[in-house]
């Protein structure tokens, strides 16, 4: 009998999984349950369960070639356009089931797995017991439909000395044997692991020739025996409610480092394993890159088009629409959130066959990367100006509304002949946390930090740019007229 789809409550279960988590100062015990965590971990399992909805499930998943359960279409390898386009169908609903607030939903790990599958000749040359470990968990993770996280960079004092000889600061191997690798140190900056079930480790950035015992990739469940997440402040657990912060009451993924403490990885979850040539290669040398990023880039465009449905509700709010710098603003947010969906589709219809496989434009989607990195910030600050000082007069909470003392003045000050002060406040409470909370100061760092920083992914669309196409008709139009000792034109 085949296996259901899996369920927000299947999804819970995995992740009461015994996991070492930090906050505040304490390990929480039960992480699903914490404030700090709840709200974010129900948006996962929410996400299970629109997918595996009947109305939704053929749009939202397929059959798993080797299981036949009904698994996200985040791990569909597209073989043609069509199934390319059905994939981002499916993608682009769950980042509009979160409005584009929650970068690392659970296509992007998968989207990178997929794509290291899709370069497997790659990992067979590398080893082939290696490449048979990842091709028998990609397959494992596919019918089982999990949520996976990643931790690919060094933490940032790992460019200074160690504190002490002998000290692992950048995650490496420090044991191994028959059974496995043994892990010591830490990885940073694992985005929604509380809402994960599995965390792979790697290394993105370049290791130079003695940097061997780092150059290893590998899957490990995040309740692993020695695995340590250490969160940051959690804008979430200080939300307080839904009404004065409907967007980091709900959607924040959170960030972690990952220590690990002696943490040993069997074999079949090792994927790369003392190369730093492969351990660069896994990332640039196949689309994998390209592909993780370009989920990310179907997100981002649901969360402008989001934001400029918010930037127009409050200019329209604060009667503004009939003004032409008002209109012109607008408009050029407009054009900027269609650049990102064109470059969407331009990614696909320009698509490429890679092996068996149809995959999106990988140049375009380097210049989507770079566009967006100096995009985000730009269209932030449009609409800090359209907003003016609307989002700095609102009252201090939402119990200002309930109060006897309070609640008649608030209707006075902010309720309007066309609106409520409820019904105001609440669109102005919204792009508070949109664009000025903590939460939102954090997103501008993530959108522009997320997929590295912006110099290398310019010299990536450097090197993944077709600049034949362009040198070409340069020099077919010099080639068109003679130097000074040929015939003048004209003459």
């Amino acid at each position: 009998m085949t296996q259901a789809a899996k369920t927000g409550s299947d999804h819970l279960k995995a992740l009461q999984d015994g996991r070492w988590i930090s906050i505040n100062g304490e390990v929480v015990s039960n992480h699903i349950e914490h404030p700090a965590f709840r709200a974010a971990v129900k948006t996962a399992a929410d996400l299970y369960d629109f997918s595996s909805a009947s109305p939704n499930l053929e749009k939202m998943t397929f059959r798993s070639p080797t299981s036949g359960r009904a698994v996200s279409r985040a791990w569909q390898l597209p073989t043609t356009y069509q199934e390319l386009v059905e994939r981002r169908q499916a993608l682009e609903q769950i980042a509009c089931n979160t409005s584009g607030w929650v970068g690392r939903t659970p296509d992007h790990v998968a989207s990178t797995l997929s794509a290291m599958v899709m370069g497997i000749d790659l990992f067979e040359r590398h080893g082939v017991k290696r490449a048979s470990a990842l091709q028998e968990y990609f397959t494992w993770a596919r019918d089982n439909d999990i949520w996976a996280g990643y931790a690919i960079v060094p933490p940032q004092t790992d460019r200074q000395p160690p504190a002490r000889q002998g000290d692992f600061i950048n995650a490496s191997v420090c044991d191994e044997d028959s059974e496995g690798i043994t892990i010591k140190g830490a990885r940073q900056l694992a985005t929604g692991l509380p809402m994960a079930q599995e965390l792979l480790l790697g290394a993105v950035q370049p290791l130079k020739p003695g940097d061997e015992r780092a150059s290893f990739t590998a899957m490990v469940p995040v309740n692993a025996k020695g695995v340590k997440l250490m969160s940051r402040k959690s804008y979430e657990q200080l939300a307080g409610s839904t009404f004065d912060y409907p967007l980091s009451s709900r959607f924040d993924e959170n960030d972690t480092v990952v220590y690990c403490d002696e943490v040993k990885i069997p074999w079949d979850r090792v994927f790369v394993h003392n190369d730093i040539q492969m351990a660069r290669a896994q990332w640039f040398d196949i689309p994998v890159m390209a592909y993780q990023n370009y989920p990310a880039q179907i997100r981002l465009s649901v969360k402008l088009r989001f934001l400029l449905g918010l930037a127009y509700r409050m200019a329209q709010e604060n009667g503004l629409l009939a003004l032409p710098p008002v209109m012109e603003t607008l408009g050029q947010m407009a054009a900027e959130v269609n650049v990102v969906q064109g470059m969407i589709t331009a990614m696909e219809t320009n698509g490429v066959q890679y092996g068996k496989y149809f995959i999106p434009n990988s140049s375009i989607q380097y210049s989507a990367m770079v566009y967006s990195q100096s995009l985000y910030p730009a269209f932030i600050a449009r609409m800090r100006e359209l907003a003016g000082g609307s989002m700095l007069s609102l009252p201090s909470s939402v119990a200002d509304f309930t109060s006897s003392a309070t609640a008649e003045y608030v209707e006075r000050t902010h309720g309007t002949a066309k609106r409520s002060a409820v019904d105001r406040v609440k669109l102005f409470n919204l792009g508070w946390d949109a664009i000025g909370s903590e939460f939102a100061s954090r997103h501008a760092q993530y959108e522009i930090f997320y997929s590295g920083p912006a110099f290398g992914n310019r010299i990536r669309n450097y090197s993944a740019y077709d600049w034949g196409q362009a040198t070409t008709l340069v020099d077919n139009f010099l080639s068109s007229y003679d130097g000074p000792a040929g015939p003048v034109l004209g003459a």
